[in-house]
């Protein structure tokens, strides 16, 4: 049986959670650039190796930032869209949570010290909790849901 369903405007505040987040990645990847330059880590490598790079820590410290925030985006990315479907001021406030988060996960990584990006930025898992939270209650409610 199929269901239909209307978007609510409060909908389009889940739509400006992804493209804020859309904002922070592009702004982390000028970030890893930038530090590609200052630590001389030229594409297309991926990390430094110690032996070869004085600054290899510090510069796989911001790449890594960047590439577990990628890692972790399709989960979020879906997470938010779906569970918004059914609670979309919700799943819009743990968009924004999330975004934030990552922002100083990114940023306690980039120090250098791996264990600074929990310090704040570990928080972004338990927004990430509550979006799967959400996509789950809206898949319990179709599969539960009388027909229409």
């Amino acid at each position: 049986m199929a269901v239909s369903m209307e978007l609510t405007k409060e909908y389009g505040y889940v739509v400006l959670a992804l493209v804020a987040y859309a904002f922070l990645n592009f702004w982390m990847s000028f970030q890893v650039g930038k530090a590609r330059r200052k630590y001389k880590v030229f594409y297309p490598t991926m990390y430094a190796i110690e032996s070869e790079n004085k600054d290899a820590k510090l510069f796989n410290c911001v790449q890594r930032g960047h590439q577990n925030s990628l890692e972790m985006m399709p989960l979020f990315f879906a997470t938010l869209l779906v569970g918004g479907l059914q609670h979309p001021v919700i799943a819009a406030g743990l968009g924004v949570f999330y975004a934030v988060a990552r922002f100083f996960y990114f940023k306690g990584y980039a120090t250098g010290v791996p264990d600074n990006r929990l310090k704040i930025g570990g928080l972004n898992f338990l927004a990430i909790f509550g979006l799967i939270i959400c996509t789950a209650s809206f898949g319990i409610n179709l599969v539960l849901r009388e027909s229409i």
